[in-house]
């Protein structure tokens, strides 16, 4: 038995593809095969239904799957007691975000960790809560920066900050000439949304189904950009909630149409997550660090805010 057969079936398993697996392990596709015939031939037992598409493990293939990727996350200690030793942050650091996240703090922070870190490699990718934390335990990924709390037992989370949820309402709204809301104030507002799927959609309704009746009134359109949000707002009326940092993309004439809520203020708590068994601790807490060097001092303390859950 050896570290490429234990990753080799980690890989069937994660694709569920020999072809798949093969092209993300960077062999061909008959010595992938090959080596994971060889482990199924030394262990006695058939780790692969493969007269399924797509593949899938035996039962017992699927325990001695959870165990390989128990020994190769140990395995991967050593590099990282080494590198630990020797102050360095190089290697690869796979990440996830949503994309309401995404577009407000990449740039600055991809841009930061490539000027420090010249020998760390950033594979990055965005998916919705749901990708990130499927990927999370299959290995897929390293890290992912999303919306929390997710109460998952396999998960760790480390809040980074608590960002406002704001509404950006429409000049023929009756909401527009209000200094400050509530979320009872969207009982007959025509609210715009993110497409099924998306945490803040979620949230939102979360926040506007505090209202009296407990409804709204017209779901009319729903879209995966929260850009997308604020020009159907401009374009057709209406109101929607925006992240507090997307204000920073705003113009003069279109910051006149956003209203904070009243205090507690509804926010989201943005965390960094990992698998439970994460070991690359040095690579996250140099992407945790310049992740709060780009965040207002504000949005760091949760204290009178009322965190929204997903």
């Amino acid at each position: 038995m050896t570290l490429v057969q234990l990753e080799y079936i980690v890989a069937v398993d994660t694709y569920r593809s020999f072809v798949s697996a093969a092209e993300k392990c960077f062999v061909t596709q008959p010595t992938l095969s090959m080596q994971v015939q060889k482990l199924e031939e030394f262990l006695n037992v058939k780790l692969f239904d493969r007269s399924k598409q797509p593949i899938v493990p035996t039962e017992i293939g699927a325990q001695i799957i959870d165990q390989a990727r128990i020994v190769l996350q140990e395995n991967k200690k050593i590099k990282e007691i080494i590198s630990s030793q020797q102050q360095e942050v190089t290697g690869e650091l796979k990440i996830g975000i949503i994309p309401t996240i995404a577009p407000y703090i990449l740039p600055k922070v991809i841009a930061a960790m490539l000027e420090k870190y010249p020998d760390l490699k950033l594979i990055i990718w965005e998916y919705t809560t749901e990708d990130i934390i499927h990927h999370l335990k299959t290995g897929v990924i390293d890290c992912g920066i999303l919306a929390t709390p997710l109460v998952d037992a396999n998960i760790a989370e480390t809040p980074l900050y608590y960002e406002n949820f704001v509404s950006y309402i429409s000049k023929s709204s009756k909401l527009y000439k209000k200094k400050a809301i509530d979320a009872e104030d969207f009982e007959d507002e025509n609210i715009w949304l993110l497409n099924e799927g998306h945490c803040m959609r979620t949230q939102v309704l979360n926040i506007c189904r505090t209202t009296k009746n407990n409804r709204l009134q017209s779901l009319t359109y729903n879209t995966g950009s929260v850009e997308t949000l604020i020009r159907m707002v401009d374009a057709n009326n209406g109101a929607t909630l925006l992240p507090e940092l997307a204000l920073e993309e705003l113009s003069a004439k279109q910051l006149n149409k956003v209203r904070y809520f009243k205090s507690p203020e509804p926010v989201r708590e943005i965390s960094l997550v990992t698998h439970k068994n994460f070991i690359k601790k040095r690579m996250l807490n140099a992407l945790k660090d310049e992740v709060l060097a780009i965040i207002p001092k504000t949005m760091k303390q949760r204290k009178k805010k009322d965190v929204i859950g997903i």
